[in-house]
């Protein structure tokens, strides 16, 4: 733990912190840079994306500009010349996203506290991939198939600005984008990466174009024995990406992905543990061989149609299938298969004379789940324990319009209605008490609106506010079915607030966002003993209020400071057992700087801080936080011509024993083992060659 002299240092740094991104902002000249500002790398949006960007990011940025809200687009530039093997690397410059490891690619993604006591994976939050989702038809959303290197770009929807995609969640859309055969930036790449831990990564590409025609397919490898015991994975990715041009904006195009995933569990510790060695293992995960194995392959049929002039017609259908085989304190053996259907038109034009735009939407989605329990013998399938049958339906019809009652201000109304089915099976089995034969099911409706305001200046600056809904109903993990049905947790609703700004002007280009949200009924988990699930509740009121902050300075030619500083009040509200205590899980200031040298030579270096000043709160009692912690790493690259480019990525320079999540308990004892260490210092290095 923190002296109180460095306890003291931290929490005057951390309320220093967004006073200094603040003074970046106003104290520079506004002048631009003497080389032209390349934003590629940037994940900040504005209305009139920089002419360096690659024409397909470009357009994403354009098409999320139209926001009235926090959104933000990642291109595979901004990540390619680092060791990026999630998503947690991946989403780690997008402000108000809480991205950290848990083990392996089990990562915990959270945008404005959505989800954040969930035990495992995620929840409150779409996840998907080419606009297929990734989550099952229940919520429950699993983001470890999703291959970095197979990313052109990523965009990210915070809160209900995510209504695009019809979902109505607290935490909105993390979607990424395949490459295409037109739009890969190559015909042929082959990248090998590796370092510390065993890790070792190849992976091939190739783009090509064949007329009308276009394919993009790539392969990934991956092995590592991982920082902490009993964290050896084993791990192989597949794409697809077949498209067919019938013109200009007509196109029809197939994708598949495939993932093949076996990761070794090392388990939380408690504080003690942590303490006297963070690489340790739980003794129970090392007995019984704790792992997560899975296998998936996705599929969809999307088309891009333009009808005329102002109308575009974009639509899927998809199927999802996994085979997850999961010994823990049980053998868990799960087959899903989900399905479902999008479209939305996008339509622009006048009314009254008036520039306006609008779309809307349906997406409809099914999935089922075959479950069995066995007794875990060191991995190897004992006698069942449990066997279950879970249903899930939903479906979403979504609109959003934009009105400018002058040219530079728009009105924007929209909403979604959303209906949602859980239908549950299980099934006695013989000398098993604890089973029971029960059929349940439960239905959910709701409607959600938004409105909302967009003002845009003549240099792209925009200024958005928004007032929007969210509804999520519980998946069968918070239900808990037990012989009597379902657990009583109701849906989770929810009003969000939020003001923003975002823009380029000179050497700056910024995004910054204010938001506050009132949630009803919050589905909250706590851990209730070792071995044995969370516990889903309803709590009364809780808040959740933030700032998402991003600048990005060229203060120099060749010269770039990166900062983003989320701060989060999540906080109960006069409950009865809570009072006013904040929520776990998330630290209340999290700050994310990078320094980037580019030489004209072609090579660059960049140390970056990876700073939680705060710590985290272990429990909803608030007896206990995480230490906080400063990482410091070092990037560095050189591209030596067209084709060939090498990276060096050093993390966590001083070795700091730091925590990077914890799971949430309602007190806080000293045999909780509920913290999980982040990685040591580490070293990887890695080669591409693009041709």
């Amino acid at each position: 733990m923190n002296s109180p002299t460095a306890s003291a240092r931290a929490r005057l740094l951390a309320a220093a912190a967004p006073l200094v991104l603040s003074a970046l902002c106003v104290s520079a000249p506004a002048v631009a840079a003497e080389d032209p500002a390349t934003l590629v790398d940037s994940v900040i949006v504005t209305a009139n994306p920089d002419p360096e960007d690659p024409p397909v990011v470009g357009d994403a940025r354009r098409k999320l500009s139209r926001t009235p809200g926090a959104v933000s687009v990642i291109s595979a530039e901004s990540f390619a010349s680092r060791e990026a093997l999630a998503l947690d690397d991946v989403l780690r410059d997008a402000p108000g996203v809480y991205a950290q490891k848990k083990w392996g690619g089990d990562i915990r993604i959270s945008i404005r506290g959505s989800g954040i006591g969930n035990a495992n994976h995620n929840r409150g939050l779409l996840i998907a991939q080419d606009g297929v989702p990734l989550n099952e038809a229940d919520g429950y959303g699993d983001s470890q198939a999703i291959d970095p290197l197979t990313a052109r770009y990523v965009e990210v929807y915070r809160g209900g600005n995510a209504l695009r995609f019809g979902g109505a969640l607290l935490g909105g859309a993390i979607n990424t984008v395949t490459p295409t055969g037109r739009d890969a930036g190559f015909d042929h790449r082959v990248r090998i990466d590796g370092g510390s831990f065993g890790l070792l990564r190849e992976n091939l590409a190739l783009a090509r174009t064949f007329g009308d025609w276009d394919v993009y397919a790539a392969a990934t490898n991956q092995t590592g024995q991982g920082w902490r015991s009993q964290s050896q994975q084993n791990i192989q990715f597949g794409a697809l990406n077949i498209g067919r041009s019938f013109g200009e904006d007509r196109e029809v195009r197939l994708t598949v992905n495939g993932s093949n995933i076996n990761q070794e569990i090392p388990g939380a510790l408690t504080l003690a543990q942590f303490a006297a060695d963070p690489q340790q293992a739980a003794a129970g995960n090392v007995a019984l061989d704790y792992q997560r194995n899975q296998r998936g392959l996705r599929g969809a049929l999307r088309t891009r149609w333009r009808l005329d002039d102002g109308l575009v017609l974009e639509g899927a259908v998809y199927a999802v299938w996994k085979d997850l085989d999961h010994p823990i304190f049980q053998v868990i053996d799960q087959q899903s298969r989900n399905y479902g259907l999008w479209g939305r038109l996008d339509w622009q034009g006048r009314i009254g004379g008036l520039r306006a735009d609008a779309y809307a939407g349906l997406w409809l989605r099914t999935g089922d789940l075959d479950s069995n329990f066995y007794v875990n013998l060191a991995t190897a399938r004992g006698a069942p324990r449990s066997r279950t049958l879970q249903n899930a339906d939903a479906s979403d019809l979504f609109a959003e319009g934009r009105l400018f009652v002058t040219d530079h201000l728009a009105l924007i109304a929209g909403g979604t209605w959303g209906t949602a089915g859980r239908d549950y099976q299980s099934f006695a089995i013989p000398g098993v008490a604890s089973t029971y034969n029960l059929k349940a099911s439960k239905d959910y409706e709701w409607f959600a609106p938004r409105i909302g305001l967009l003002w845009e200046g003549e240099q792209g600056m925009q200024v958005f506010a928004n007032l929007t809904r969210s509804v999520e109903p519980p998946n069968f993990g918070a239900m808990s079915p037990t012989g009597t049905g379902f657990a009583p947790v109701e849906a989770q609703k929810a009003w969000t607030g939020e003001v923003g700004a975002r823009g380029r002007r000179g050497s700056f280009t910024w995004d910054v966002t204010v938001y506050r949200a009132r949630l009803d009924g919050e589905m909250l988990q706590y851990t209730v003993a070792a071995g044995i699930p969370a516990s889903t509740f309803n709590a009364d009121r809780t808040v959740h209020q933030g700032i998402e902050a991003a600048v990005d300075w060229r203060f120099a030619p060749q010269w770039r400071l990166r900062q983003t500083w989320t701060w989060s009040d999540f906080r109960f509200e006069g409950d009865v057992q809570y009072g006013d205590n904040r929520l776990p899980i998330a630290p209340q200031q999290f700050y994310r700087a990078e320094l980037r040298y580019e030489n004209r030579a072609g090579w660059f270096v960049a140390p970056s801080l990876e700073w939680s000043a705060s710590g985290a709160w272990i429990d909803y009692a608030n007896t206990r936080r995480t230490p906080s912690y400063a990482v410091l790493n070092f990037g560095a690259g050189w591209t030596l011509n067209d084709r060939l480019s090498l990276f060096a990525d050093a993390r966590n320079l001083t070795d700091e024993a730091w925590v990077s999540n914890t799971q949430a308990v309602t007190v806080w004892t000293p045999g909780a083992a509920v913290l999980w260490p982040g990685d040591g210092r580490s070293l990887f290095l890695g080669l591409t060659a693009a041709f």
